[in-house]
């Protein structure tokens, strides 16, 4: 079904169709289907089937408006991979028939100083996310993954290498970015000792990532059962948090640790494993505010960092690194009528160690 309507600047006109997807009226409310709108391809737009979309702890956060600000109805889902079925008639990076995705990034001003070194996360004029931001071209919200289709200018659109498991590689949208990016930053390699707090959807992927760049991996859990894991996914070590003696062997012995942890928790404990100059990360997203020990950081000048996914050209490292290096995530992957008890089950850290949705079955 196609319609017009009118941009939020009254300009032009843009066509538009109707798409089924998955999403919810109310944060109290289950997901089901529903019927959304998406623009027809501009001059510069790709379009894409949805073959598999991720499910990340932040859609959680959102679908419940954990942070405030959410819009509803929201259309969760930005760990998006696809196959392109249209394109625009100035669109050159992209052709009918090639599988390419879309992470959490699909607009910016393209002109501030962020967005010309290839840093859209931190836009001056704010990014646009693939979910729950003003649509720049429709109005009202963005509508993500849990869909038939996506829209995109091709500039925010991804080129998908040819991964064995292409489900298992969708996450690597949200979740490789987001650890990727950070040990990238503070140069995670050979001679470095990278702590990684939490074996969940990010930290099972940062654990290969660290690795495949060298460093030397050591993994912090509360859980024995990933204590056994770790090895498994690449660790050299790893330490039940719960355990003080454990705790107590890695004092001042960290260069840099990732806390992929979503839940409030005591970051000191982290903070003293450091080596002087060392850095605590954050990627996990606590709604609660974590408290800081002054001396905890001014002891050895260490910090207290934050990291937030990358821009399209790290985006895009990110996946040749890990195709080069057959890194994706371990996955359960499921259809589109499971979503809500997979939410729950995520909320309770009942998977190992990533939803992924085969959109076929929408």
């Amino acid at each position: 079904m196609e319609e017009l309507k009118t941009t939020m600047e009254g300009a032009t006109t843009i066509k538009t169709k109707k798409v089924k997807a998955f999403g919810t009226q109310a944060a109290t409310a289950p997901l089901g289907q529903m019927n959304i709108t998406r623009r027809e391809v501009l001059p510069h737009d790709v379009e894409m089937d949805i073959l598999y979309c991720g499910i990340c702890h932040s859609d959680l956060h959102q679908i419940k408006d954990d942070f405030g600000g959410t819009m509803f109805p929201i259309v969760p889902g930005h760990e998006i991979v696809g196959k392109v079925t249209s394109i625009g008639n100035h669109v050159t990076k992209f052709k009918v028939g090639d599988f390419a995705a879309v992470g959490c990034i699909v607009d910016s001003c393209g002109r501030c100083e962020y967005c010309e070194t290839d840093l859209e996360q931190f836009c001056d004029e704010g990014v646009t996310f693939s979910f729950n931001s003003i649509d720049r071209y429709l109005g009202g919200a963005t509508l993500g993954g849990f869909s038939k289709t996506y829209v995109c200018n091709e500039n925010y659109v991804l080129k998908m290498p040819q991964f064995e498991n292409l489900a298992a590689a969708a996450p690597l949208l949200c979740a490789g970015i987001t650890v990727y990016s950070p040990l990238k930053h503070w140069q995670a390699g050979p001679g470095k000792k990278v702590g990684i707090l939490g074996i969940g959807g990010l930290g099972h992927v940062a654990i290969k990532i660290a690795k495949a760049m060298g460093a030397e991996v050591v993994v912090f859990t509360t859980s024995q059962s990933k204590v056994d894991d770790a090895k498994r996914l690449g660790a050299d070590e790893a330490v039940l948090s719960s355990d003080a003696e454990q705790m107590s062997k890695y004092a001042r012995s960290l260069h840099f640790i990732i806390d992929t942890v979503s839940a409030k928790h005591d970051v000191n404990a982290y903070l003293n494993l450091l080596r002087h100059d060392g850095t605590v990360v954050l990627v996990g997203l606590p709604p609660q505010p974590l408290e800081v020990g002054a001396f905890n950081v001014v002891v050895g000048r260490r910090s207290l960092a934050g990291s937030n996914i990358g821009g399209i050209h790290e985006t895009q490292e990110m996946l040749e690194f890990c195709a080069k290096h057959n890194i994706t995530a371990d996955i359960e992957l499921i259809n589109i009528q499971e979503v809500n008890d997979a939410f729950q089950r995520l909320e309770k850290g009942g998977v190992k160690y990533r939803f992924v949705i085969d959109m076929a079955s929408l």
